[in-house]
Parts: structure tokens; sequence; C-alpha cells
């Protein structure tokens, strides 16, 4: 298939972000998926169906709208395009999407439980725990489950009171994480940052099961020094 000129950007951004999932060892055979969206053109890049990681290029990548509509491709798209269209539609400002099956993560929405804040590195990324997704009803499973998958996530954030601007991740119960950010690149790294959350939050337990939650003012420091109006980690750019 030969891309259409506009849309080569937003594949291009949607394999490399999808190529990060195995290097990174967010999931193996086929599993995960990672999209790029344009919110100005209503599009998504979204990962081939069940195409091995070594065989996609920019050109496998489809292209979606944001009512899960295929626009170009010759692939049939994720089985999670639903799922991410959802998401789309309901927070603006989103650029990219990942779902992965990393270990951890998948630990932690196996078990139905949000991630607790015991440390400054998940401070460093949210100032709340990790929230988990009930299960999906009968009904919903049964109607079309990947757009409930979508609709459940957004409840859940909404009945929490989380900002998607803030709160990046989240687990659907019984299933895996899903996470999300401005860039399709930024989603990924908040992917990764949250299995690596999940795994030091089951060591944490394994070496002390009682341990409480981080102090809210050590909380709000590392949020702050990253991310608040006088943030002053990293590099000031420019000037």
């Amino acid at each position: 298939m030969k891309r259409t000129p506009k849309y080569a950007a937003l594949a291009e951004e949607a394999f490399k972000a999808n190529m990060e999932i195995p290097r990174l060892g967010l999931a193996i055979l086929t599993w995960g998926n990672a999209s790029a969206a344009d919110p100005s053109q209503a599009l998504f890049a979204i990962k081939p169906s069940g195409l091995p990681y070594e065989e996609l290029t920019p050109d496998s990548m489809v292209i979606v709208d944001f009512e899960g509509k295929v626009v170009e491709g010759d692939y049939n798209p994720s089985s999670d395009t639903k799922t991410h269209a959802a998401l789309f539609r309901a927070w603006s400002g989103l650029g990219g999407i990942v779902h992965t099956h990393s270990t951890h993560a998948v630990a932690w929405a196996q078990a139905c439980a949000e991630v607790p804040i015991f440390g400054t590195t998940h401070a460093d990324h949210s100032t709340r725990p990790v929230p988990c997704t009930a299960y999906l009803s009968p009904e919903e499973v049964k109607g079309d489950y990947e757009l409930e998958t979508g609709n459940i996530i957004v409840r859940t954030m909404k009945a929490r009171a989380l900002d998607p601007a803030e709160a990046t991740a989240i687990l659907v119960a019984g299933h895996g994480p899903f996470t999300w950010g401005s860039s399709a690149m930024k989603a990924i790294h908040a992917a990764a940052a949250l299995e690596e959350i999940c795994r030091m939050a089951i060591l944490t337990l394994q070496v002390r099961a009682d341990q409480g939650a981080l102090p809210a003012h050590i909380v709000d420091k590392h949020w702050r020094r990253k991310h608040g109006a006088d943030a002053y980690y990293g590099q000031k750019r420019g000037g």
C-alpha cells in the first residue's frame, strides 16, 4: 500500500511507539498496541491486529477515525481500536494511547487492586494510587466489549475525580494496563513507568505486607518538583 502523504507522519509516530513495546519488555508475541492521534483531524494510527512486531512498518499502521472506522490501511486494526477511540473521544488533548500485557501491571489488574503510592518513584508520576476498574458486566462483555472497556475506563476516572492529564494510567480488572499521554511516546513512557511502579509495589509488599502509603507531604514534594509551577527537575530548554 502506498501511504497517503498527509498520514505519513502519524503512521511513523505510531510505528515507533509500537516498536518500543517489545524493546522495553512490555509485551511478548503479538500482545499490546500503541496508537498515535491527530486530534485536529480526529484520526489516529494504530498497530494492525495480530501482526508480529518484527513485521511492522510505518505503512502497516492502520489509520482510523475517532469513531473507530478505518480510513486507510491494508490490515485489520488492533482488536482494541474501539477502546482507543472511546478514550480519544472522551478526553481532548490525548496524542497517544498504549495497551500492554506487562507482567507486574497485569498481576495487579488480575488481583483487581489499585496500586498504592509506596514511594517517590510513583509520586514522580502521579499523586494518586493507580486505579483499577471493576470487572465488566456479563452484558458489557456480550455487547460491544472493546467499546465497553473504554467506557469503564472513562467512568472509573470520572468517579475517582482523576484528571487524565495527571493520572495517565489505569488497570482494567482481570485484563491489564492502559496508559496515555500528549504523544504516543509519552504514552509509552507512562506504560514503562507503570510497569516498574507495579513491580516495586509487589516487592515492597513482599518485604513488608502491612506497609502504608508514602506520607502526603513527600508525595506532594516529588510531584511538584517535576510538574509544579516551580518545577526544577531536568534541564531548561532554550534561552
